[in-house]
């Protein structure tokens, strides 16, 4: 899991929303902001009810997210925000990572 400092927080996330420019993949979306002026930085992934009703896998998702991008040791630039956002439950764990890979290689 990562740090809570390289997470977002809700206020970040709804400056995502608001402000953000977004790629998609077909399972994820990502809304980032990309910004010298930054003051915090990190990224979040979120998995809506409608993509998996049980909270106990909604958070195994998530945790499983996290755990893919901390292993690529890849922490979040000093400019970057980021949220992805589930659209489906991937296939597999190796699905997933390849397309939280090709959506943060499209942002650099």
């Amino acid at each position: 899991m990562l740090p809570k400092k390289n997470r977002l927080s809700r206020k970040d996330i709804g400056l995502l929303f608001k402000k953000g420019a977004s790629l998609s993949s077909p399972n994820l979306s990502l809304r980032f902001i990309k910004n010298t002026s930054l003051t915090s930085s990190g990224i979040s992934f979120i998995v809506p009810k409608n993509v998996v009703k049980l909270a106990t896998r909604r958070n195994s998702l998530r945790r499983l997210a996290y755990n893919i991008v901390e292993k690529q040791k890849r922490t979040p630039p000093a400019y970057f925000m980021g949220a992805f956002i589930f659209r489906k439950y991937p296939d597999n764990s190796h699905v997933l990572e390849n397309e939280i890979k090709s959506l943060l290689d499209k942002i650099n």
